[in-house]
């Protein structure tokens, strides 16, 4: 019958010279849907190896799987020899150093279009190659303020961050994206594109409802969105915290009343209309956070699903690989490590033909693959 299909990006090489997550995680991405990435790292290793203790620590799996693990140290001439060398054979280039850092080293834009000119090169960036704050440090949490997205998650009154990666996560997405289509655009007889990715940016264009609520006269606050999105979390009598949608269909809202059964909510004339529980969004949050406490998660559950209610409990981390639909979906996967331990891993989260690509090399260990890619140099 032969061996598994092929991968959309079989046959590609990308080189990664990334650490932490953007250009990890947009090589990930290419990773997982065939591309064979090289990850060069300096001798001491990507930084996020032992963000928490160890070598091999938890953040770096979760952005590096897929990869071979190459040591290159580009202050010295030797191995930027040995980078040319690899480059020749690659298709993309993904790095995020810092604006003027490659130039440094000798791999400027116009070195690698001249010397590399099939090579789409993507460079990531905090805040773009130039400008006002082009040299500064970049993180995370440093984008989403800048972005405008931390506002919408700060409480002004008790202000604090919390949360998950936004800012470094969506820039490695929109870069695989452009690297696929610049790749795309080379096959079809053009030339290999520069791609410029950088962390403000994409957070900006992460966020486009905000920006044109503004442009409308909008006050946009933290609470703008789930406004009109008729989005509410409540706490239940066993103390676990559940999540409602109700969009603007109407449906929804008459299923949630019919789930309740509640006649103080169904008579309560502030919110018979869509435009009266939009304005009036802060007191509907109230009433019903005193219904809900009226009935566990398991009572509300079943109620709210035989009435088609848009909602979930929210899971904490550690539930969600329990959870009956992703465990249907086989949305985790495990895998056997170079350094001997079996680890869960999150499955590629789309499908060709029906299938899931394979996880088809585990997160390398620090210059694992250097005999077999410094062979080719």
């Amino acid at each position: 019958m032969g061996g598994p299909s092929p991968l959309p990006l079989d046959g590609l090489r990308v080189i990664e010279i990334g650490t932490m997550i953007t250009a990890p995680l947009t090589a990930m991405i290419l990773a997982e849907m065939g591309a064979e990435v090289i990850k060069i790292e300096r001798p001491e290793g990507d930084p996020f190896r032992s963000f928490v203790g160890g070598s091999y620590a938890p953040h770096f799996r979760a952005y590096n799987k897929g990869k071979a693990s190459v040591t290159l140290d580009l202050r010295q001439e030797a191995d930027r020899v040995r980078l040319c060398a690899l480059l020749k054979g690659a298709d993309a280039l993904v790095e995020n150093f810092r604006p003027g850092v490659m130039d440094r080293l000798g791999f400027s834009a116009e070195t690698i279009a001249r010397d590399y000119p099939a090579l789409v090169h993507c460079s990531i960036t905090g805040f773009g190659a130039d400008g006002p704050y082009h040299a500064r440090p970049a993180y995370d949490t440093v984008a989403l303020a800048l972005s405008g997205i931390a506002n919408l998650k700060i409480d002004p009154e008790n202000p604090g961050i919390s949360g998950p990666t936004i800012s470094d996560n969506v820039t490695g997405m929109y870069a695989a994206q452009a690297i696929l289509a610049a790749l795309l655009g080379r096959a079809r007889g053009g030339t290999a594109r520069r791609v410029e990715v950088n962390m403000l940016e994409a957070s900006i264009a992460f966020t486009p409802d905000s920006f044109a609520m503004a442009d409308e006269g909008y006050a946009v606050d933290r609470l703008t969105r789930v406004r009109a999105s008729q989005s509410f979390a409540m706490t239940t009598a066993d103390a676990r915290v559940l999540v409602i949608h109700l969009s603007s269909a109407v449906k929804f809202w008459d299923a949630l009343l019919a789930a309740t059964d509640d006649p103080v909510l169904s008579g309560d004339e502030r919110f018979a209309t869509r435009q009266g529980r939009y304005d009036n969004y802060t007191d509907l949050q109230e009433t019903l956070s005193c219904v809900f406490r009226a009935r566990t998660l398991a009572d509300w559950s079943a109620r709210l699903s035989d009435n088609d209610v848009p909602f979930s409990p929210a899971l904490r981390i550690d539930e969600v690989s329990e959870n009956e639909q992703v465990r249907h979906l086989r949305s985790f996967t495990t895998i056997e490590a170079a350094d001997g331990l079996t680890y869960r891993a999150i499955a590629a989260p789309v499908r060709f033909d029906g299938k899931r690509p394979p996880l088809r090399r585990a997160p390398p260990l620090l210059g694992q693959d250097n005999a077999d890619f410094t062979r080719e140099t």
